[in-house]
This record gives C-alpha cells, sequence and structure tokens, in this order.
C-alpha cells in the first residue's frame, strides 16, 4: 500500500523526516518496505538558477547564435553561447549552470557541460520551458519577471514540490490502516504518547446543500453479504479532467487520473478506505438491487472481459441485470462515461468473507477488494459518501438528489474487560495505570467502568481485528515501543526445548555435496610449526595467539594450529610437485588460539580451488577456476542446508588474502573468501592462483535452526528477465548492485543474476562492465511492460545515483 508524506500532513501538524516517519510507523507495526523520493519536476532542478543577461553580442562565426554575459549571483557573470531568439540583455533568465543534469524528457537526461560552440566557450544555458521539463513551449528562451531575485534557486522560483511515498507492508488484520487517516492516526499516537504533542487529525470540513426529490430505490434482497448500504442521487454534473491538486495526488501514489468523479471516488478511498462507486443514472433505471447472481448470468467488467457469474457472487444490479461485482469490480457500460450527466454514487459495506471469495474466483485483485477483504467500518460509510458528494458538487457541478442509507443491524462499539496487573505481567513492563490509559485513549479506545486495576475498554468499530483484553496489550505495546521491552536476568517460565539439529549429519550432508562436486577431503596435524610467523606476517593471526605444547616431539610441531589454510597450501604443494595441479581440496579441523582468558577453540570448514575447473578433454576447451567456482561451492553449501537467507557481504578482513570478501547470514560474519596472496604461494612454490574460503563451522551450526522446509504451490504466471549492461568503478561489488535493486522492489523482484564481466580493453581506467539479469514475477497475475519499466527505471536511477553507474 502506498502513501504520500505530504499527504499524511495535510491531517496531522508534525515537523519529522520522511526517514522519521518511516521508523515511527514500523515500530508501531505498519511496516514500510521502502521510501521513494517523488519529485514534480525530474531532477528536482538541481544546479537551475535565475540570472540576469547583462551583455548581448553576435557570435563571430553564426548568424543564428548570440554571445552572452550572465549574472547568477555569485559575482562571476557567465558567458553562454545562446541560440534563442528571444535573448535580450536586460532580461531575467533561466541558467542551468555547468554540471546540472536537466530532463527535458523523463528518460533522456541532457548533462550541462563547459563546452566550446563554434570556437567560443560557454558556461552553461539558458533555458526553455521544455528543456527545463516544466512546460512544452520551445519558442524561446523563458523571460521571468523582472522583480525576480538574481541568484535564486529555480526550484523555489517555480515552487516545485518532493514528496516521499511509503511502500507500506500491511497485515491482514490492520484494516484501520488502510488510508492516509488511518496511518494518520497511528503516527498521532504515537508522537503524543513518546513526544509529548497534543496533536488531533484534521479531517476535512464540509457540508451539504439540501436535498431535492429525486431518488433511486433500493432493494436488499441478500442483507448477509450487504451490511450496509448507501447512496446519493447527483444530478447535472459535467465529467472532465479534475483539478490539479487532485491529479498529483493520485499521481503521488501511483493513480492515474481519469475523470473528476473517477478521480474523486479514489482520492476518498485512498483518504478514509472507503471504497465508493459511481453508476450513471442513466444505466440505473430508478433502482438498485443488491443480490446474489443468477445462474448462467454474465458480466463484461472494466477490464472488457466477459466474466461468467457464480451464484455466490454478490451483484450490484439494475432492474433487470448486473452493473457491477460488489465489492469488487464494476461493468464496463454502467460506469461514469463522458456523456454522463446524472450519477448514482455508492458507498456500502460488504460482508469481508464473501468478497474475498469473490475475488478469489474470478482472480480479480483491486484496491477495492483489498479493503473489503480486511472489513471496512459501517459507521463510516455515511463521512465516506458525504465526503465524495461534496467534493463532486465542488469540482463536477450538480445538485444533489436523494440519499438513501440501509443498515438493518448497526455494529456497536465492543467493551472488553481489562486488567492492568495482567498487562504488566504479559509485557514485563513496571507501567502506570495512567500511561497505559493515555495510550489507549491516543488509539481511540475509550475507559469505562474503571476499578482499581481493572477496566471496561470500549473499542471503536473501526478496529475489528481488537476484541479481547490480549489485543488491547498488543495495541498499547506496539505504541509503548515493543523495541523498549527487554528480557528480564531470571525468568520463572517453562520453556519447550526442541530437538537441536545433528551435528553428525550437517557434516554427512555438506561433506557429501563437496565429494559431488569434485572436492576432496584432507586431514591434517593439528600441531603445526611456530616458524610460519616468521616468513608471514598478518595482523589475524600472530605468534603470540599460538597455544604451545608443554613438551613439544620436536620444533616442527610445537604449537596447536590457528587457521587450516597453511595445512591444505602443504597438500597442493605436494601434488603439484607430482603433476596433480587440478586440485579441489575441504578440511574440516579445529583451531586454537591464546586469549587474555585463557584458550578458544572453534571448529572450521575450509575449501582450496586451483588448476583447471574440469578434466582435460578433447569436448570442451580448457578453462582456469576463477573465485566464482569457489563462491558458488559456498553458496550451495548454505543454500542446501537451509541457512542461506539475506546474505550480505561486507570488506575481507583477513590480510592473507589479497581479495574477496567476508560473507554475513543473520548479521554473523560466517565465511572468508578470497585469493590467496602470491607472497604466501612463494612460501610453498605453488605457481598457480589458489581461491581459499574459510567458514566458521560453529556458527553454521548455530544458524542450522533457520532451516524450515516451507511448501507452495508452482506459480501459474511466468517469470519475466530483464538485462542491464552497467559501466562501474572496479570496486563496486555485485551484491551492492543486488542490495539497491531489492531496495526498489520487494514484491516482484525474485532474482538479480550476473552474467558476464569485462575489464580491459576499450574501458576507462579503474571502470568495469558488468551484464546483470533482473528476473520479475507475480504469482497471482501476470506482469505488464509499464510495470516492470517503471521499477527498471528506479532500479536504474538508484544505481547512478549511489554507485555512479551508468548504461552502456
Amino acid at each position: 500500500m502506498k502513501v504520500s508524506y505530504n499527504w499524511l500532513k495535510d491531517y496531522l501538524d508534525f515537523a519529522l523526516s520522511a526517514e522519521e516517519v518511516a521508523e515511527i510507523l514500523t515500530d508501531t507495526g505498519l511496516e514500510v518496505e521502502s521510501v521513494e523520493k517523488l519529485e514534480s519536476v525530474k531532477g528536482g532542478l538541481e544546479g537551475v538558477v535565475i540570472g540576469k543577461v547583462l551583455t548581448k553580442e553576435k557570435h563571430p562565426d553564426a548568424d543564428r547564435l548570440n554571445v552572452t554575459t550572465v549574472d547568477i549571483g555569485n559575482g562571476k557573470p557567465l558567458q553562454i553561447v545562446c541560440g534563442a531568439p528571444n535573448v535580450e540583455s536586460g532580461q531575467k533568465v533561466v541558467v542551468a549552470t555547468v554540471g546540472c543534469t536537466l530532463y527535458p524528457e523523463p528518460e533522456t537526461p541532457l548533462k550541462i557541460k563547459r563546452s566550446k560552440i563554434r570556437g567560443v566557450e560557454s558556461e552553461g544555458m539558458i533555458c526553455a520551458e521544455d528543456e527545463l521539463g516544466i512546460g512544452n513551449s520551445h519558442d524561446g528562451i523563458m523571460v521571468l519577471d523582472a522583480s525576480v531575485e538574481i541568484g535564486k534557486q529555480a526550484a523555489v522560483y517555480f515552487k516545485l514540490q518532493e514528496d516521499y511515498i511509503f511502500e507500506i507492508g500491511l497485515t491482514p488484520n490492520r484494516n484501520d490502516a488502510m488510508s492516509h487517516i488511518g496511518v494518520s492516526r497511528d503516527l498521532k499516537a504515537y508522537l503524543n504518547s513518546h513526544h509529548n504533542t497534543q496533536l488531533q487529525i484534521r479531517l476535512p470540513e464540509f457540508s451539504l446543500p439540501k436535498e431535492e426529490n429525486q431518488a433511486v430505490k433500493v432493494k436488499i434482497e441478500d442483507k448477509s453479504g450487504s451490511i450496509r448500504y448507501m447512496g446519493a442521487v447527483i444530478n447535472g454534473v459535467k465529467i472532465q479532467a479534475s483539478p490539479e491538486w487532485l491529479q498529483k495526488k493520485l499521481r503521488s501514489i501511483g493513480l492515474n487520473p481519469i475523470n473528476n468523479v473517477v478521480d474523486i471516488t479514489n482520492f476518498v478511498m485512498h483518504e478514509c478506505g472507503h471504497p465508493l462507486h459511481a453508476f450513471d443514472l442513466d444505466n440505473v433505471g430508478g433502482e438498485i438491487v443488491v443480490r446474489r447472481a443468477k445462474k448462467g448470468e454474465t458480466l463484461v467488467t472494466l477490464d472488457e472481459v466477459e466474466r461468467k457469474l457464480s451464484e455466490d457472487d454478490l451483484m450490484i444490479c439494475n432492474a433487470s441485470k448486473p452493473m457491477c461485482i460488489a465489492g469488487v469490480f464494476g461493468g464496463l457500460n454502467s460506469g461514469v462515461s463522458e456523456n454522463t450527466t446524472g450519477l448514482f454514487l455508492e458507498a456500502a459495506c460488504f460482508d469481508p468473507v464473501s468478497v474475498r471469495k469473490t475475488s478469489k474466483r474470478h482472480i480479480l485483485n483491486t484496491d477495492s477488494s483489498f479493503r473489503f477483504e480486511r472489513g471496512v467500518d459501517p459507521n463510516t460509510v455515511d463521512w465516506a459518501l458525504h465526503r465524495a458528494v461534496s467534493l463532486i458538487l465542488e469540482i463536477a457541478g450538480g445538485t444533489l438528489g436523494q440519499t438513501t442509507d440501509d443498515y438493518p443491524h448497526p455494529v456497536k462499539e465492543k467493551e472488553v474487560d481489562f486488567n492492568y496487573n495482567r498487562c504488566r505481567s504479559l509485557t514485563g513492563l513496571k507501567t502506570r495505570n495512567d500511561l497505559i490509559d493515555k495510550i489507549l485513549s491516543e488509539l481511540d479506545i475509550k475507559i469505562k467502568d474503571k476499578k482499581e486495576n481493572t477496566a471496561v475498554m470500549v473499542v471503536p468499530t473501526y478496529r475489528a481485528d481488537v476484541d479481547r483484553e490480549a489485543d488491547l496489550i498488543e495495541e498499547f505495546l506496539r505504541i509503548y515501543g515493543f523495541n523498549q521491552v527487554s528480557i528480564p536476568e531470571k525468568l520463572n517460565t517453562s520453556i519447550s526445548l526442541h530437538a537441536k539439529p545433528d551435528p553428525e549429519k550437517i557434516y554427512n550432508t555438506t561433506a557429501n555435496l563437496l565429494a559431488d562436486n569434485g572436492f576432496y577431503e584432507i586431514m591434517n596435524n593439528s600441531l603445526v610449526s611456530s616458524s610460519i610467523w616468521e616468513k608471514v606476517k598478518s595482523d589475524c593471526f600472530s605468534a603470540d595467539q599460538d597455544v604451545h605444547l608443554l613438551n613439544p616431539l620436536s620444533n616442527e610441531l610445537d604449537v596447536l594450529r590457528q587457521t587450516l589454510l597453511f595445512g591444505g597450501l602443504k597438500n597442493i604443494e605436494y601434488n603439484q610437485n607430482r603433476q596433480h595441479t587440478d586440485l579441489k581440496f575441504f578440511e574440516f579441523g579445529t583451531l586454537y588460539t591464546k586469549t587474555d582468558k585463557g584458550h578458544n577453540e572453534r571448529r572450521s570448514l575450509s575449501l582450496w580451488m586451483t588448476g583447471q575447473k574440469e578434466t582435460e578433454n578433447w569436448t570442451s576447451d580448457s578453462k582456469e577456476v576463477s573465485f566464482y567456482d569457489l563462491k558458488g561451492c559456498v553458496d550451495s553449501i548454505f543454500n542446501k542446508l537451509g541457512i542461506y537467507k539475506n546474505p550480505s557481504t561486507t570488506a575481507l578482513n583477513n590480510d592473507l588474502l589479497t581479495d574477496g570478501y567476508t560473507l554475513n547470514i543473520a548479521g554473523k560474519s560466517v565465511a572468508q573468501l578470497g585469493w590467496i596472496g602470491s607472497d604466501i604461494l612463494d612460501l610453498y612454490g605453488i605457481k598457480k592462483p589458489v581461491f581459499y574460503a574459510d567458514i566458521n563451522w560453529d556458527l553454521v551450526l548455530e544458524l542450522s535452526v533457520m532451516n524450515k522446509i516451507a511448501v507452495k504451490p508452482v506459480p501459474k504466471t511466468q517469470f519475466v528477465r530483464r538485462d542491464f549492461s552497467l559501466l562501474l568503478n572496479k570496486e563496486v561489488s555485485f551484491q551492492s548492485i543486488r542490495d539497491i535493486a531489492f531496495k526498489v522492489d520487494k514484491k516482484i523482484l525474485r532474482k538479480v543474476g550476473l552474467f558476464d564481466v569485462y575489464e580491459g580493453k576499450n574501458l576507462e581506467a579503474g571502470k568495469k562492465s558488468y551484464a546483470v539479469s533482473f528476473i520479475f514475477q507475480d504469482d497471482e497475475k501476470t506482469l505488464k511492460d509499464a510495470q516492470l519499466d517503471a521499477v527498471m527505471d528506479r532500479i536504474r536511477e538508484n544505481l547512478e545515483k549511489e554507485l555512479k553507474a551508468s548504461l552502456r
């Protein structure tokens, strides 16, 4: 669900950054999955200022060009070559300075550079409307009012607004937060509870004129499916484009404006959470019937698909035929068109189970069904209808006919018994009763019949998910702050212990996987020579950390090993001296170090790879193993064990390796991968590169509890692949590209892959080329090009911004 930062401020007067708002909402249970900056003009006109043309002279070598000097308020007039026919000295103009980027078209950036035009240096550009991206005129440069201040930022002058869009992963129980007002309520409760503010939700004020006589008869045949049904007749409307403010609101959350009436219904739905539907009054024919579909009935919906209706589908019909699938999707021929002059505006509350089944049956997931499935508040349906009617009368004109309201069994507020001591017991917090009362009251939960440590709490009807004492405690805790709950030192509670993973089984699984992929297991002596540190200088390992034997048998076996690395290199040396150069080894072993507190042991798994990738064969070309072959083996191990979840990489902290990275899982450094340094290889006479991985086996066993088996059906839809060929700085890692991509989208982006790397000829020094694939899939519906293009555009923009990447 998309929520606009600026839109929230319409209802709540707060002074927080978008990042702070996102953090608060996530802490209160409305997880913000991403925050996207939205600019009314792409690039925000950064680097564009107001200037004054001081002089104008003809270009010496071009009849249609002029050489101007322009004052931009910094004391250093710029020389700019301008081809506009209307440029004159004394004008106030818009100047794009060197280094800024304009977007005459959203996908066509124009970088302003210092250049020579016909031999004359030009230090910027005097801009026309279309070059700035704020209009379509290219008749000449923009000439501003003479009173405009020189040096003023163009973004300030044009009053450009920027917005931030929160993508909220709304859980099914939070029907109250399916709107901007709903999200504002949580934000208000948190700020008033933690920042000592006295904020109140600012609901829009409106009034309705006196109703006229015209009415539409409403007949509810299925009372179980329709909890409350309201409608209003409006005559004399004019269907046209919406005003700019309304179009901006809808575009900010990804909706395309259609016409003033439809836009108002969408606006009100995202404002207060209530879906509405506008019917052409001529198609209604004087009567609305809410009933189940009849056997054999069909309806052509707004997507121009003829749907065969089920007898379980709740329908909105006129006297003779269906017009709309209730709570899910409208009909093609009954909605508002450019010829509509009369409306029947529907606002209702339908049974969530009925809507959910119908939505799944027809594979229709709409903004309306999203809300009805979770349950809308029947007691605020009237507010939503009146709000929409007032906007329609204001924007589309017309007169109000009669309003109908069928609400046979009004839903009352729930009363829940609450015990303050039990709240303290369950949360482990020693909170005062008045603090609990304050937080609950900020959530519109009223306190009734309060005694010393008990009370009856009255829950508003918009909180359908709160009906037990435990729910009230959770409501208190999510505003108070889950992160403020600490685990006491002594717990007087019973704990159910689960069987620990079998280390032997995990070892066998891993060893068999490596053996199946051509690795040989090696076993070396835990005793090594301390003299190695005289040859190898390392910050990670040192002689001071050696565990010495009290009675060594020889100087070559006088300490316990701190790393498996050197034992494996001896094995490689031994084999290469006997003409076996293509080697893959793995070893499980214990490592020992001395610390200030005594001695430390940990188990490790190490891998070595060197030589040819495959055995020499006439059917295939020889190919050396690479770091990525080693990476693939390490990834396979963690995938096989079921713990390769949310991996990340950080800088390598092992100076025995010349390059590589540290692999982190669940915030813990579980492996180090890289190239063994040539100075160390020289100690063993090894000529070919050796790739090495050190896996902390103790951590692997600890993380093995993460292994969970999940079963889900094969998606019915196909995946879509898009590729980027990127030019990057050499230090940029693929992981950073992957992280940025998933930060942009987590819903349909399934996989990011690297399928080609190039460095060398025809590339700038310090640059490399990555070919990156992006796999998209939606389990429920086929993806459309426009949706994919939007995601790819955001990924490209973030790669350019954060990694200085460019498309090749």
